[in-house]
């Protein structure tokens, strides 16, 4: 029997229709990778799923023996409880049973009144405690924290300490040791580094549990699952295999859908040929043939599915303005420290012209410290740095930095570029998906993902030969990830790229720099390559992670930004945490008061309400996206 099965599901938010008619079945062993554009309805269908929200129509049956797994349930709400302690409260009825189990032994020997119940129910206790893990739960535990990048020092430390990104590490450990049969997995290779994915994606192929895993890492998604879902045009499409698998398939229904609508509009303009031509012999006879044409032509149109458009997506080429001598960039024994403590030594590169270069290398380790020492906004404590003749730098900052958040979109590109049109600037825009009033919206109200097409359109005017990039496809979609893939492959200029991205890696990389403490290793080809020339490496630097070197360089991330800005983004988090309880109470509010009868029955009240709790998720929705991106910078 299914684990989940979803009949004509609907969701509709005011005026605005998400998907309809959803139909599936989760059988055990399904492994479904949920993707679509942002605002399609991922989350939301994880939400109906988990009975937060109410759909506007279908059905959603769980099986009575069905145990669904999410992250909501497992929030940190105890901050002075040690991370290992929390996580371990997913086994609180293991240790119940082991409590009672350690009273019944200290006793069982000195009584004689109901001892053979008692020693029936030390046998169950322990048949228990065994058949649910008991007595793997806390090496388990351990394993998922180390996993997850916790050390055994930070295991201990309360989770008031931890940053955003670390509590939400937490908060998916606990998920994925809760048991269920059933987990629903919103973006969790968020905050995690590529050491702690790879340590995700292990977990998840060796566990017997199913899921629905809604994610933009094309590479986990093809290491992680056996179906794919994909919310478009409000409809849901399934298909067999992973994303990679997806994709031909994708193409393959899409064409027989043209063929097939293509066909049928020939055989309508067909047969309304035949009934102009027995119209105009006019007999009975052929008013009957015209009659009983048309009732054909009625019931191709009535079943006629019109293919519908793909969802708009960024639509741009990165071109150079003038090429680059061959010699493009030398480090020779590049260092940098910060307070004393050194974030790495001895890095040296030699980049030549056209090459596709990209970092490596664990959180903290100093990978956009490395970028900003390029660029000469760090200052090297050795070593020399030279670039080629004919070079002209374009860089992509991943935490968003250097734009004004009082500007409008429009007007950061007007400023950055005063010789383009009003028309030029307009148009360019809406090559990043900006039409309309949204080319007026500010800076500050934009969502990450808006933010990153506003730096993507300017790296694009800036038509520089030598692109310096930090973790590009952060906060984008899988389109427009496919898009950048694909403006960054016909690139003829030079590439330096710090990504976790590893499906981007490996279609585009050259050359693989692994950055240690210690200086580069640089490794030829794509990422699989890197995978196969770079196990004994990666062993080694496993193996090592205990030693005090290394513990210097978790250390260090908490030293990696300038300290002023740590401390106004760790400030911003506690507010901002507050905001965001106050607006999803508001947001409470406002439902509950939409489904009272005054409000129901009155269409003014309720499309007053609707429209307020439309305001009030957008507003909840950008308040979230801070809170991601503040967690980011002081979880580094």
């Amino acid at each position: 029997m299914a684990l989940i099965t979803v009949s004509g599901l609907m969701m509709e938010f005011g005026d605005q229709r998400l998907f309809e008619n959803m139909n599936f079945e989760l059988q055990k062993g399904d492994r479904v990778g949920l993707i679509g554009v942002n605002g399609s309805g991922k989350t939301t269908l994880f939400k109906i799923l988990t009975g937060e929200y109410a759909p506007t129509d279908g059905t959603v049956v769980i099986n009575k023996n069905t145990t669904l797994g999410y992250m909501e349930q497992h929030v940190c709400r105890n901050l002075e409880r040690s991370a290992y302690d929390e996580v371990m409260t997913v086994f609180d009825d293991i240790v119940e049973m082991e409590k009672e189990l350690e009273g019944l032994n200290a006793v069982i020997g000195s009584v004689h009144d109901e001892l053979d119940e008692m020693v029936a129910r030390q046998a169950f206790l322990h048949d228990e405690i065994t058949r649910r893990g008991g007595l793997t739960c806390r090496s388990r535990a351990r394993s998922a924290l180390l996993g997850l990048g916790f050390d055994d020092e930070k295991m201990q430390l309360p989770i008031s300490s931890l940053s955003g990104g670390q509590r939400a590490k937490l908060q998916l450990a606990k998920l994925l040791l809760c048991s269920a049969d059933l987990l629903l997995l919103d973006e969790p290779t968020n905050h995690l580094d590529t050491e702690s994915v790879e340590w995700l994606e292990e977990f998840l192929t060796e566990s017997s549990c199913s899921y629905i895993v809604i994610s933009h890492d094309r590479y986990f998604l093809d290491k992680t699952t056996n179906k794919t879902f994909e919310i478009e045009n409000r409809k849901m499409l399934r298909y067999n295999g992973n994303y990679t698998a997806f994709l031909p398939q994708k193409q393959e229904h899409l064409l027989s859908m043209q063929r097939a609508y293509d066909n049928t509009m020939k055989e309508i303009e067909r047969l309304e040929g035949i009934i102009q031509q027995q119209k105009r012999w006019n007999r009975e006879k052929n008013i009957r043939t015209a009659e009983s044409k048309q009732k054909v032509i009625d019931r191709l149109e009535k079943n006629l599915e019109k293919p519908e458009n793909a969802p708009s997506a960024i639509r741009f080429e990165l071109g150079i303005k003038n090429q680059s001598g061959n010699d493009v960039l030398e480090l020779d024994g590049v260092s940098l420290s910060f307070d004393n403590e050194t974030l790495f030594r001895n890095v040296s590169m030699d980049i030549k012209r056209g090459e596709k270069n990209f970092i490596l290398g664990p959180n903290g380790c100093g990978k956009t410290s490395l970028l900003k020492t390029i660029l000469g906004k760090y200052k090297a404590q050795n070593g020399r740095i030279s670039f080629g003749e004919g070079v002209r730098v374009g860089y992509y900052d991943q935490i968003q930095t250097g734009m004004d958040s009082e500007k409008t979109v429009f007007e950061e590109l007007s400023d950055s570029f005063p010789a383009m049109t009003n028309t030029e600037i307009r148009n360019t825009l809406a090559r990043f998906l900006f039409k309309n009033d949204d080319v007026f919206k500010t800076l500050s109200t934009l969502s990450g993902g808006e933010r990153a097409r506003v730096l993507l359109t300017k790296l694009m005017l800036g038509k520089a030969n030598f692109l310096l990039l930090d973790e590009p496809t952060n906060h984008l979609d899988i389109n427009s990830c496919e898009a950048l893939e694909a403006a960054l492959g016909e690139y003829e200029g030079t590439l330096l790229v710090v990504s976790h991205d590893r499906y981007l890696i490996n279609a585009l990389a050259d050359r693989i720099f692994y950055l240690t403490e210690d200086g580069i290793r640089v490794f030829e080809g794509s990422y699989e390559d890197y995978l196969k020339k770079a196990e004994p490496f990666r062993k080694k630097l496993t193996q090592s992670d205990d030693e005090p070197k290394q513990e210097k360089q978790v250390e260090y991330k908490k030293k990696k930004e300038l300290d002023a800005q740590r401390r106004k983004a760790k400030a911003r988090l506690g507010k901002l945490e507050k905001e965001i309880a106050d607006v999803e109470d508001k947001l409470t509010e406002l439902n509950d008061k939409l489904n009272t009868p005054e409000v129901s029955s009155d269409y003014e009240q309720l499309m007053s309400v609707t429209e307020e709790i439309s305001l009030t998720e957008s507003k909840l929705d950008i308040l979230y996206n801070e809170w991601e991106e503040l967690s980011e910078i002081t979880a580094e």
